[in-house]
């Protein structure tokens, strides 16, 4: 019977390093780079939570104080000069940069709106009345359209409705006049019928606008009166703007 010898294992030194892998595996600075550290979990669950906590902080925030806030955005949008937000709108040049003179009337079922009134002079600083003077619009820059006067004093046109909101004697006057199957509007700039949104006019100097609301048959009278006003000559003065004041 044939003893065993004693097993051994082969020493470091006995490894055949000429095989694939063997050098490599052998050397610490394989494992150094190409065994990667496992992540830290905790760390990970730390940074979770901490986010998970700034944003609930965020979230919470806003909705504790959304009326606050809700509040504010408001407020900023109402103080904003509404004058401002159409010299924005309609691209305004500066004051002083045009200077013009039209006359204007503007008939509802017949009666003439009197702009003579205190609440319509010297409304806009851009486009207005003055002087008591019931009629003619005194215009002092590039680009204002016809919207910036009627705004001015609390009046809207459209292409079917003339809405009114302001100070009539010592009442407060709101009325809608709106087309239908009795009454139409109708816009006419020197005499020609104009098809447009007439608030988005920009005149001329010498235009004569006619709005109308009500019998077409009175057409040609109220045409017949916007003729027989006077427009006057444009004063050769730089007009200057100072507080509430306008002087021309």
């Amino acid at each position: 019977m044939i003893e065993e010898k004693d097993k051994t294992l082969p020493k470091d030194i006995d490894s055949d390093y000429s095989l694939p892998g063997r050098f490599e595996e052998s050397n610490s600075e394989y494992f150094d780079e190409h065994v990667k550290p496992k992540p830290n979990n905790s760390a990970i669950l730390v940074i979770t939570v901490a986010f998970v906590i700034v944003s609930a902080g965020f979230i919470s925030y806003y909705f504790m104080n959304q009326n606050e806030i809700d509040s504010r955005i408001i407020q900023n949008s109402i103080n904003i000069d509404p004058e401002k937000k159409l010299v924005n709108q309609y691209d305004v040049g500066k004051y002083g940069s045009d200077h013009a003179h039209a006359a204007i009337a503007v008939f509802v079922d017949g009666e003439k709106l009197n702009f003579f009134l205190p609440q319509f002079q010297l409304s806009s600083r851009y486009i207005h009345f003055e002087n008591n003077n019931s009629y003619l619009i005194h215009k002092h820059a590039t680009n204002v359209p016809l919207e910036m006067l009627f705004a001015s004093f609390g009046m809207k046109i459209t292409t079917d409705c003339i809405i009114l909101n302001y100070d009539k004697s010592a009442d407060i006057k709101t009325d809608s006049f709106c087309t239908g199957q009795d009454h139409s509007i109708v816009f006419y700039v020197n005499g020609e019928k104009y098809y447009s949104d007439i608030s988005q006019y920009v005149l001329e100097h010498n235009d004569r606008i006619l709005i109308s609301f009500g019998d077409a048959e009175s057409i040609s009278m109220h045409l017949a009166y916007l003729e027989s006003l006077e427009i006057f000559d444009i004063p050769k003065k730089t007009p200057q703007y100072s507080g509430n004041n306008i002087f021309v």
